[in-house]
């Protein structure tokens, strides 16, 4: 058995029939209003513990006990239920993307070392804040559970993880769940003795700050020495990366003013009439850094020209793997000049739907959106085996992995 990966005696849901109403999205994905929502589906839903809330007349930091004795309550209760040996568990999430195109991403709950990166055995590309760590580490001290699961991705090159997650999904279900328009079907892998179990390197998708978090509770408390993540083949035919487009608003930041800087470095022609932009900019990116630029009445591509890059670019950047990324580029040369431009305080907007994107400049009362390409999974290896970390907002993993249908005990 790896000492990276392992089995775990997993924590679930007793009312497995009624799942839908348990689960959440993760924590820094839930604003207020999506808060009350969840908490409104059920008294058992798990934004109750993952996001909780300090009893009337209690200061704020009551909460994290609240969380500690709702958790104890469920288990007394027999709201969750816990498995009496070290399982496995497959999830698989049947999505749609803003294209329109179904996938299904699969992925296997286990628990991962929870060490801290300086071992590099697992690898960040972002870069944390104190304040979410904090909080998640008060949270952690309170129950003595993983709440909810990191994401990681397996290299996988021989694709045995993929191979084994896919047959692990043949048959029916053990739970099944729907959030937010994503399936949900689960899997309980009773002897993962034959489970091919990734080794290192494994690098952090999304959950940075609960990783981070794990690791320094893991100095207070050894015996809580891994970590709840979701696994994912980096060769599975579902996993998704999503461009974030920047939608800018304020006063002042015409698109002409900074057309003469923007031809110093960009080839710049109008989108030609009728083409679909999503479609349009991922064949103009093959071969170079491309996006699109628009206004309430045009959409301009700009094409980076060979060897147009200045010295500066990008000025957070320490490794040729952030240099290279299309959104680092971006971010210095076009982005920023527009942010710079006018003199206003302008606000940035980051949407995952293009269209969305577009619709907020047309209709919306934004001064630009910028469309980007996504970024692929092998430049977040990069970026993370340089020890580097991408500029905010590069990647969007979709789906989310959901809370709440695994929790992992840490005694």
């Amino acid at each position: 058995m790896s000492d990276l990966v392992a089995p775990f005696q997993g924590e679930r849901y007793a009312a497995d029939d009624r799942l839908s109403t348990l689960i959440a999205p993760p924590y820094d994905v839930i604003d207020q209003a999506e808060r009350a929502r969840y908490a409104a589906l059920a008294a058992e839903n798990i934004v109750h513990v993952m996001l909780p809330e300090a009893p009337p007349g209690e200061p704020d930091d009551a909460r994290y006990r609240a969380a500690g004795d709702r958790l104890a309550t469920w288990r007394r209760n027999g709201v969750l239920r816990r498995d009496q040996q070290p399982m496995l568990y497959v999830l698989a999430q049947d999505f749609t993307l803003p294209t329109g195109e179904r996938r299904t991403r699969r992925g296997v709950f286990a628990a991962v070392a929870a060490e801290g990166y300086e071992p590099r055995r697992v690898r960040p590309h972002e870069r944390t804040h104190a304040g979410p760590k904090a909080d998640r580490l008060a949270l952690m001290r309170a129950t003595a559970t993983n709440i909810e699961s990191i994401f990681v991705l397996a290299p996988d090159r021989d694709r045995a993880l993929a191979h084994a997650v896919a047959d692990a999904s043949q048959g029916p279900p053990d739970a099944t769940a729907e959030l937010n328009g994503v399936g949900i079907r689960l899997w309980i892998v009773r002897d993962p003795s034959p489970f091919p179990l990734p080794p290192s390197p494994l690098y952090i998708a999304d959950g940075h700050h609960r990783y981070e978090t794990a690791s320094a509770y893991a100095l207070e408390n050894p015996a809580a020495d891994r970590v709840l993540a979701l696994i994912v083949s980096a060769q599975d035919p579902g996993l998704a990366v999503l461009p974030t487009h920047r939608v800018i608003f304020g006063t002042g930041r015409e698109l002409d003013r900074m057309l003469p800087r923007w031809r110093e470095w960009f080839d710049v022609q109008p989108l030609a009439a009728g083409h679909d932009p999503v479609t349009a900019l991922a064949s103009l990116g093959k071969d170079r850094t491309a996006c699109l630029v628009a206004d309430r009445s045009r959409v301009l591509v700009l094409l980076l020209k060979p060897g147009a890059l200045p010295d500066r670019l990008p000025s957070l950047a320490q490794s040729t793997a952030v240099r290279d990324l299309d959104v680092a580029r971006i971010e210095s040369l076009v982005v920023k000049e527009i942010l710079g431009a006018g003199m206003s305080t302008p606000i940035v907007r980051y949407v995952a739907d293009a269209k969305e994107a577009l619709g907020m400049v047309q209709q919306g009362g934004a001064a630009a959106t910028v469309l980007l390409n996504p970024t692929k999974v092998e430049q977040v290896f990069a970026v993370a085996d340089a020890g580097d970390v991408m500029p905010p907002k590069s990647t969007y993993f979709v789906p989310k992995v959901p809370s709440g249908l695994v929790l992992r005990p840490l005694s």
